[in-house]
């Protein structure tokens, strides 16, 4: 393919915030977005044989469940929340959230993050539908996002799902892998070229401030 190459990006957040915290505890980093995307225009813009100015992220979706303003405050995340949200932002990156519920079960309280998921395949469908872009990179392992490939494909569009499997929590769906076609396995990449993990990661201060959560 020739000529200009427009790129769709899709972040489940969810899987994001996983990653970044396993990152954490393995290396104190967390994955700087701007490298992040300047990593996938670069393979893409080399694989397509054009140039990386011609290879560029037209628009991207950051899909995440989060807390009322009341609850953030009391679990210490707001400072956090807001952090993350200016690097979306600074990487012009368009920020989709739904309420979280708190519900206790025998005495055990657990999260519940509804629609979400949903809400990711249709947008990222629709989007790709009206903007007709030549790429979507899907940044998940969510089994639930196969038919969203699928449909994706019927549009003619090359969908890349790229993953970061540092834990069992982020074990990508072999049906996604499947689907997909296009796999890029960052924890594979970066251990066989160590520069590209210096490249992507943003090393943390050695003693992070308490107050700040773990939500990303």
């Amino acid at each position: 393919m020739q000529g200009y190459i427009s790129i769709g990006v899709f972040i489940d957040g969810g899987y994001y915030a996983k990653v970044n915290r396993a990152l954490k505890k393995l290396e104190n980093s967390i994955i700087r977005v701007r490298s992040l995307f300047d990593f996938i225009s670069e393979r893409l813009a080399k694989a397509e044989g054009v140039n990386t100015s011609d290879c560029q992220i037209t628009e991207a979706h950051y899909f995440r469940g989060r807390f009322r303003v009341k609850e953030a405050y009391d679990k210490h995340l707001l400072y956090n929340e807001r952090k993350f949200e200016d690097t979306l932002i600074e990487n012009d990156v368009v920020f989709h959230y739904k309420h979280l519920r708190e519900i206790d079960r025998n005495g055990v309280t657990e999260v519940i993050e509804k629609g979400v998921d949903v809400w990711f395949a249709l947008e990222a469908y629709e989007l790709a539908t009206f903007r007709r872009f030549d790429y979507v990179i899907l940044i998940t392992g969510d089994a639930d996002h196969e038919m969203l490939v699928r449909k994706l494909k019927a549009l003619k569009i090359k969908v890349v799902l790229l993953t970061w499997n540092l834990t069992d929590a982020e074990a990508t769906s072999p049906l996604l892998k499947e689907e997909a076609g296009h796999h890029w396995e960052l924890s594979e990449l970066t251990r066989t070229h160590p520069a590209l993990s210096r490249h992507l990661l943003y090393r943390l201060r050695s003693e992070p401030s308490p107050e700040l959560g773990e939500t990303f």
